[in-house]
């Protein structure tokens, strides 16, 4: 009778829900398992709700979450406070044997408004399925380096210093090497990359001389210290006349510190592109002669997080900085927060913070924010 009853609650939801979904979770929830002579399949739900309440105050106008753009490419007086609850999501896996699946959705996907319903769309965060050393599908960038982002409450924490992008792409995981060709696209050659019909992406929005692949390879290592990460990138740039191989590092570690406390930090260098400071600079520029070069970008974050005693309560002090070379932006975001869990799976907490743009040839402007953040994980 138990075994019946699951097995309609987790037809239902699956109905209900089948096309929202997920990303490895150690601490989802069992929905259905079956026993086949193929084998044991078993389906679970995982994600979390949570509710942002936030400030912003300044010349920067807002945004539910700093990345490393310049929102109204001009000065705003700003003094706006909202409540959304779009980071919140749910994911699904299915796993038979050697073979798991994974899709997850948050509520970034737009067309929202503030009037009546508040209504958002769903959108796709990860799509990927894995069998045995091989992923593929949409997942975060081999080039990311996940172990080395900050507790934050500002979605993601200081994009402007990370490598932070998700796509499709094959990977090959051997020991602690990993290996990956990922989908190719140049940012600021004048297509968008973006679906554009029922076809999906065609048309103007179709790059013509993205024929190769992104390369990518990392290599982890971890003990009892802690874990670093090594990451190479290789990309071909094939536009405007430009027809070269842009090469970028990362170097990353989580590095345990006091008691529970640990030192995160990340760097890249050369000519990473659209991987590092989220929007901040195409991967192209015009240099003095109008001539359109291949950007390099300097980026790194270097975060702290601190246990206070043998409680729950800890802090996390942060900061992330990008400087690109031929356009001459330089931008950086600063935070401090302090958290705690009421119970194993809610957390809450409150986090001040300032993201300032120093841009060549304009005057400095800044943004501070106060953030409140609840979040239930299941």
């Amino acid at each position: 009778m138990k075994s019946m009853l699951k097995n309609k609650l987790a037809s239902a939801v699956l109905f209900g829900l089948g096309s929202l979904a997920i990303l490895p979770n150690a601490n989802a929830i069992e929905l259905l398992k079956v026993e086949s002579e193929t084998g044991t399949t078993t389906v679970s739900m995982g994600g979390y709700a949570k509710v942002d309440v936030r400030h912003v105050n300044g010349d920067i106008a807002y945004q539910d979450y700093w990345v490393a753009n310049f929102p109204g490419g001009a000065p705003i007086e700003t003094s706006a406070t909202e409540f959304n609850v779009k980071e919140s999501r749910i994911n699904f896996k299915v796993t038979h044997g050697d073979v798991t699946g994974f899709i997850e959705m948050d509520f970034y996907g737009g067309n929202g408004n503030e009037i009546i319903s508040n209504s958002t769309n769903p959108r796709v965060r990860h799509i990927f399925l894995q069998y045995k050393e091989w992923m593929l599908g949409q997942y975060w960038s081999t080039f990311m380096p996940l172990a080395a982002l900050p507790e934050s409450l500002d979605f993601g924490g200081p994009h402007v210093g990370e490598v932070f992008i998700r796509q499709t792409m094959i990977r090959y995981t051997k020991g602690n090497w990993q290996f990956a060709i990922e989908n190719p696209e140049t940012f600021g050659d004048g297509d968008s990359g973006s679906s554009s019909s029922a076809v999906g992406t065609t048309g103007s929005n179709v790059d013509p001389d993205e024929s190769v692949p992104d390369f990518i390879a990392r290599y982890n290592t971890k003990g009892d210290w802690g874990q670093m990460s090594f990451g190479a990138l290789l990309r071909k740039i094939d536009q405007g006349g430009i027809d070269e191989t842009a090469a970028a590092i990362n170097i990353s570690g989580r590095i345990n510190s006091i008691g529970r406390d640990d030192f995160r930090f990340q760097v890249s260098l050369g000519e990473p592109g659209r991987y590092v400071a989220a929007a901040m600079t195409p991967d192209i520029w015009p240099n003095q002669n109008g001539e359109l070069e291949v950007e390099e970008t300097t980026a790194y974050t270097v975060a702290y997080r601190h246990f206070w005693g043998d409680s729950d309560y800890r802090s996390t002090i942060f900061y992330g900085a990008a400087e690109a070379d031929q356009s001459g932006r330089e931008r950086n975001h600063f935070g401090i927060n302090l958290l705690t869990n009421i119970t194993p799976k809610l957390t809450t907490g409150v986090e001040i913070g300032r993201y300032s743009i120093e841009d060549a040839g304009i005057e400095s402007v800044n943004s501070t924010y106060l953030q409140f953040s609840t979040k239930f994980a299941f």
